[in-house]
């Protein structure tokens, strides 16, 4: 429960900051954070997990909010919320893992600039609206210049200031909401002009469904897609963040995919937009000493309490000390040191980190992500191609005669094949092989090809075609089960095995192309 209130603590001025920047309001935040926060603690996968608005999502949910007005975002978290409870049923959850480090931290990297940059505005205290991040930036900054006001970046950079040296002093110490109610009181005790939240909702509005057209709803499809994808995405990488801070806990991923379905689902009937596990507020739970659902369960229950009995003082907060919240929590997503190394470690590495850090900047999240690891899979086939390997092997000679071995060495040779021969690098292996001459038997030894998809079946049918056409024998040795049935079912087994030309051994597949070559009269 001490975990849950010093959540809470961390949580109020965000979820007010990201319901602002959502497009929808100060109320639509603090109403994420008390429902979906309550709903997926009670139902999702992860006994550490706080749920609620996140800076991600704000930066989907901008654009969706400027063409589809308040009840499109909340339509588009209803929606999401039921893909992802589909997505639970397909256990689609375990195939988070398969996403690479580069590709994480250049989403995260793409996203802390977004937020920063929506944050301009509000830190210099002007009014900022609009799909357009840039321009909207550009314009605030325009407009301050030509009449420059020195407290609301004040207080922007003080607040972020306040939370990013309170972070290196006192890890877990809620120093946002200290830093907030500072400015706050200053704000009222001297009387300056400053933006300020206005009125929010005293409690939770009264639940309903929202308001669209059904006529439209194709058209919410697609963002629909992009906010479930995108809370897939958080959901789980934030439950294995506090598998990795705790000792003893392990998140089930299907089911966190399931309680923040239906939180998804919850929210809007209470005007909250999309939600998703936090990992910033995860790991300040784990820090503070959570150890069930019941601390995520305690932050609900303050955060409601707290806009029951306080939300006219709320509603006094300036918007620049907001987006001094906002500014801090993007430099804090960044880890410095992660991107050092990830750029050091390989070129691939490096190209995957920027090009979805960029894509993300200058596209949308879930086609940076889709980005990302289509450069990341090139890759890494690049590199299992490369690691494919065509190796000749010296024969086993020993109990030859000195005029058997000559004639061995004249007209048999072997090839070990390593690796995976695919369809990255099938066609490799055709030139080496195709290129043999002067032998009348080739040994090709595949006990160590670990991968032999469709494409370097076919390939290597093709390959021995063209050997046997210039009358060289080709023996298969040490051919794997799995790798038999492919072999099979493109008609390479089958042709080779009746000519008895397939061998469990190598040294028996030796031993029949030494009576090969002897009988042979050329």
């Amino acid at each position: 429960m001490l975990a849950g209130v010093t959540v809470a603590m961390v949580a109020l001025p965000l979820a007010l900051a990201f319901g602002i920047s959502s497009g929808l309001g100060a109320g639509a935040g603090i109403a994420t954070a008390i429902v979906a926060g309550l709903v997926a603690a009670i139902f999702g996968g992860s006994n550490l997990q706080v749920s609620g608005p996140t800076g991600a999502m704000t930066v989907v949910l901008l654009p969706i909010f400027a063409r589809f007005g308040v009840d499109g975002v909340l339509v588009v978290g209803m929606m999401a919320g039921i893909i992802l409870i589909a997505l639970s049923v397909m256990r689609a959850g375990r195939y988070v893992q398969f996403i690479p480090l580069p590709v994480v931290e250049g989403f995260t990297l793409g996203i802390a600039f977004i937020i920063g940059l929506q944050q301009i505005p509000a830190a210099l205290g002007e009014s900022g609206e609009g799909e357009k991040i840039v321009s909207v930036a550009a314009s605030a900054a325009r407009a301050w210049a030509a009449s420059p006001s020195w407290l609301a970046p004040a207080i922007a950079v003080g607040v972020a200031a306040a939370m990013l040296i309170g972070a290196r002093v006192r890890p877990g110490f809620p120093v946002s909401i200290v830093a907030v109610v500072g400015a706050t009181a200053l704000i009222s005790s001297t009387g300056l002009d400053t933006p300020v939240i206005g009125e929010i909702p005293r409690g939770l509005p009264a639940p309903g469904l929202p308001a669209f057209p059904l006529d439209q709803l194709s058209a919410l499809l697609l963002p629909a897609i992009a906010v479930a994808a995108l809370a897939a995405l958080e959901s789980l990488l934030s439950a294995t963040v506090a598998d990795a801070m705790s000792v003893g806990e392990r998140h089930d991923s299907d089911r966190e995919l399931f309680g923040q379905g239906l939180a998804n689902i919850v929210a809007p009937l209470f005007g909250g937009v999309p939600a998703t596990a936090a990992i910033a507020r995860t790991a300040v739970n784990v820090r503070s000493g959570a150890r069930s659902r019941l601390s995520a369960v305690t932050q609900s229950i303050v955060l409601l309490v707290v806009v029951l009995v306080a939300a006219q003082m709320v509603g006094r907060i300036p918007l620049a000390a907001l987006a001094g919240v906002l500014i801090a929590t993007a430099i804090q997503m960044v880890k410095v040191s992660n991107l050092r190394g990830i750029i050091k470690a390989t070129r691939a590495d490096a190209v995957v980190l920027v090009v979805t850090a960029a894509a993300t900047i200058a596209l949308d999240l879930v086609t940076a992500v889709l980005l990302g690891l289509a450069v990341a899979g090139i890759a890494a086939l690049r590199e299992v191609a490369r690691s494919a390997r065509l190796e000749e092997t010296p024969l086993d000679t020993r109990d030859h005669t000195a005029e058997e071995q000559d004639l061995l060495a004249e007209h048999v040779v072997a090839y070990r094949l390593e690796g995976s021969l695919f369809f990255g690098a099938a066609h490799t292996f055709l030139l080496e092989l195709s290129e043999v001459s002067k032998v009348r038997v080739v040994i090709l030894r595949m006990a160590r090809i670990q991968t032999l998809d469709a494409t370097g079946a076919s390939v290597l049918a093709e390959t021995i075609e063209q050997l046997e056409s210039r009358g060289i024998t080709v023996l298969l040795s040490g051919i794997k089960p799995e790798h038999q049935r492919t072999l099979e079912h493109l008609g390479v087994y089958e042709q080779l095995a009746h000519e008895r030309h397939v061998f469990t051994r190598t040294p028996d597949a030796i031993e029949h192309a030494r009576r090969h070559v002897t009988k042979s009269p050329h």
